[in-house]
């Protein structure tokens, strides 16, 4: 019977090559990165602004992009499967950016849509995830106004199994928080959170607007349309405009600029409560 002793030292070298190759395949993790925040693509979709939108995003080849939902127009579950796929076909060509949906009013409203979305964006209504030193969790308000107990109870768990993550944002499609951000009023709960745990930016679409809002080192950001129809004055002073968010993270830290689509690119805190800031 032949011997197969000879083969035994080499059993330990493959080993140790196959995870060479892994370690060595396997991406670092970023310190420094750049990524996208979109707003609303419906909630009356205005015809091709989403894929201009999305064309102009990733020039600049981010990491990953993020959206604050109303991805569908929605609201009936006979069509929404359709329009699903009508999504999956502009997005098709931005396949190789991970997109990290939060779910709109116009996404989920009934148990088949909450299954579509599911299906589609490829996670639950409520998630997290970090990327290098940044923590993103993503909340479901896409059927209430307010951000219910079970939401409020994920993100006190979610933030407190990721303290250590030195930048963290919340993201939602609804601005749950935006009566309380209007008048100053630093008590409740969402508010109450972001400041025990250490958040620096909380995320909302649904409005269509550019506001800014700073509340006690916590900023609150309301985003333009990526798509859906604009609103009120339609003036871009007043923060009615097509664009996106271009964020820059180094060390920690995360820098804004404020693109509007075709136009000029601005930073955070160029925006305030009634759009942009006058200058002085």
């Amino acid at each position: 019977m032949r011997s197969n002793k000879r083969w035994l030292p080499i059993i330990p070298l493959a080993v140790f090559l196959l995870a060479a190759a892994f370690l060595l395949a396997a991406p670092p993790t970023p310190d420094a990165f750049h990524f996208v925040i979109l707003g609303d693509r419906a909630g009356e979709p205005v015809r091709d602004v989403y894929a201009h939108v999305l064309a102009d995003a990733t020039s600049a080849d981010p990491a990953f992009v993020v959206s604050t939902g109303d991805t569908i127009q929605g609201l009936n579950n006979a069509t929404a499967d359709t329009e699903w796929q009508q999504v999956e076909q502009i997005l098709a060509p931005y396949r190789r950016y991970r997109l990290y949906l939060a779910p709109g009013n116009h996404d989920i409203w009934s148990e088949p849509s909450e299954n579509l979305f599911r299906k589609y964006a490829g996670h639950p209504p409520h998630y997290s995830f970090d990327y290098g030193p940044a923590h993103f969790t993503i909340l479901d308000n896409s059927r209430s106004e307010q951000l219910s107990m079970d939401e409020l109870l994920f993100l006190e768990q979610d933030l407190a199994a990721h303290r250590s993550q030195p930048l963290k944002f919340i993201v939602s499609h609804r601005p749950s928080w935006i009566l309380n951000a209007v008048t100053g009023n630093p008590d409740f709960r969402l508010h109450r959170l972001a400041r025990t745990y250490g958040v620096q930016y909380v995320v909302a679409g649904h409005l269509h607007e550019m506001l800014h809002y700073t509340l006690e080192g916590v900023e609150y950001i309301s985003m333009p349309s990526s798509g859906g129809r604009l609103r009120g004055s339609e003036k871009y002073e007043d923060g009615w405009f097509f664009g996106y968010a271009g964020v820059d993270v180094t060390k920690g830290t995360a820098n804004f600029r404020i693109h509007r689509l075709h136009g000029p690119v601005t930073a955070l805190n160029d925006w305030g409560p009634a759009g942009l800031v006058p200058l002085k």
